[in-house]
């Protein structure tokens, strides 16, 4: 049943896209000559170029199809595949803008393709994105589910079971599970291995969930099998999943697959590309403004105290090399630069210091560190020498942290982390934005310090 539904679901939405897209095309136009330029007519908006705009439309839509986004996502956010839709879309108006110019069918606007892009990017975004909304609400609700069966009931297939409990919008239902032996607390029990594929025959199930244990392993040709003969959809969860990478890399030597166990995203150069050219726009940008704010502060802190107005501490970076990470100094020149803590109330704070530290104007000259690729505007937090030393010895992957540029902000400090609290926490959380990467994770993380994530419980006295 889910199929015929997905099959149904898939056209609509693909042809609500076109209808978006067209609706685009006119709505650029309109707002670019008559709301703009106050013109009665304009020749875009004849209807021989009505043909233009469906066949552009199609051609988009199609080349959404080729970028998977219309496969069904529900373990997956929409963010990734909104980002996907801006640049196919800035593809095609870029190509129809050269279609024009190069036939000279019409002086178009560029303007008008601009707006054009835009607007279609958003309508197709905001569409999507309450699609998104809509399905996992009425998922929630019981409707549009996907039928599965465990295979296997150990300590993984139990996790599955719970995790699917605990996230009913998934839409995602385990009917039962196959084990040689039944198990309390595990759901329904189908039956043995052996009887799987009777089980499949006699029910109607969207896939299977294989979570067998090492000494299972025996069952696999058996299962897959009867899978691959009945036709039906298998997804695995490895008994060695605790040491599977969320976003793997396989390489093939002969026959053997070969699974890099300390793969990120940002080990793509396409992602680490488009990291950092945002990252030099965004910090020249952000310089040029908060300059005169800049100027300001370094005059507060002149006077608040004897001393230099920017306080240069190290710090390891990336692939563990040293820098000197950039501040507004905030506290009176003392002995403990390399080594000590600084806490919401530390007594070496002048007042202005307190001030700035308070809403992290501080961090400010880090936007020089940034442009220079010393770091990122987004990343774990760079520590100094002394203490990342000491916690690689006592943290678990504490050092995956240096593969990544250290960030002014991260996804530890917009979860509450900052300053004195749990380096094990911190670690977890920058481990796990690591593993995780994505622009749009990115763009969550800036909106969230800016929203909220800049003022800290920094006492000021």
């Amino acid at each position: 049943m889910i199929k015929k539904n997905q099959k149904l679901l898939n056209f609509l939405n693909a042809f609500s896209d076109a209808v978006l897209i067209i609706i685009s095309y006119y709505a650029s136009l309109g707002i670019r000559f008559e709301v703009l330029d106050g013109s009665a007519g304009n020749p875009l908006m004849d209807s021989r170029f009505a043909f233009v705009a469906v066949v552009y439309s199609i051609m988009i839509v199609m080349a959404y199809a080729i970028a998977h986004l219309y496969r069904p996502k529900r373990l997956k956010t929409v963010g990734i595949d909104n980002i996907r839709v801006f640049i196919i879309n800035g593809i095609g108006a870029f190509a129809l803008l050269s279609f024009f110019f190069l036939f000279k069918l019409i002086d178009v606007s560029r303007l008008a393709i601009f707006l054009f892009w835009l607007l279609s990017s958003l309508f197709v975004s905001v569409k999507r994105t309450c699609l998104y909304i809509v399905l996992r609400y009425y998922r929630g609700k019981g409707y549009n589910l996907k039928h599965v069966i465990v295979i296997g009931n150990g300590r993984l297939a139990n996790q599955y079971i719970k995790a699917i409990q605990a996230n009913t919008q998934l839409g995602i239902r385990v009917d039962g599970y196959i084990s040689a032996v039944e198990k309390e607390g595990m759901g329904v029990p189908l039956g043995s291995y052996e009887e799987l594929e009777t089980i499949i025959e006699q029910g109607d199930y969207d896939g299977l969930i294989i979570a067998l244990e090492p000494h299972e392993i025996r069952f696999m040709p058996m299962i897959l099998s009867i899978a691959d003969k009945e036709g039906v959809h298998v997804e695995m969860i490895p008994f060695y999943n605790d040491y599977y990478p969320t976003h793997p890399t396989v390489e093939t030597i002969g026959d053997v697959k070969l699974f890099n166990l300390r793969a990120t995203p940002l080990d793509n150069i396409g992602n680490s590309s488009m990291k950092r050219v945002f990252d030099l726009m965004a910090s020249a940008v952000l310089i040029i403004v908060t300059s005169p704010l800049m100027v300001l502060i370094a005059i507060g802190v002149k006077l608040s105290s004897p001393g230099p107005v920017i306080f240069r501490q190290e710090r390891i970076g990336k692939d563990k090399k040293p820098f000197k990470m950039l501040k507004f100094r905030s506290m009176r020149m003392n002995s403990d630069e390399t080594t000590g803590w600084t806490t919401n109330r530390d007594d070496r704070r002048t007042r202005f210091g307190s001030f700035i530290r308070k809403y992290s104007l501080d961090e400010l000259p880090q936007f020089f560190n940034v442009f220079i690729g010393q770091m990122s505007l987004v990343g774990p937090r760079p520590e100094v020498p002394f203490h990342v030393s000491h916690y690689k010895e006592e943290i678990p992957r504490y050092l995956i942290r240096q593969q990544v540029r250290p960030g002014i902000t991260g996804w530890a400090q917009v979860n509450g982390l900052r300053g004195d609290t749990s380096i094990r926490e911190r670690v977890e959380y920058d481990l796990w934005y690591i593993d995780n990467w994505s622009f749009g994770l990115d763009m969550k993380i800036i909106l969230k310090t800016i929203f909220g994530g800049m003022v800290n419980e920094e006492v000021i006295g």
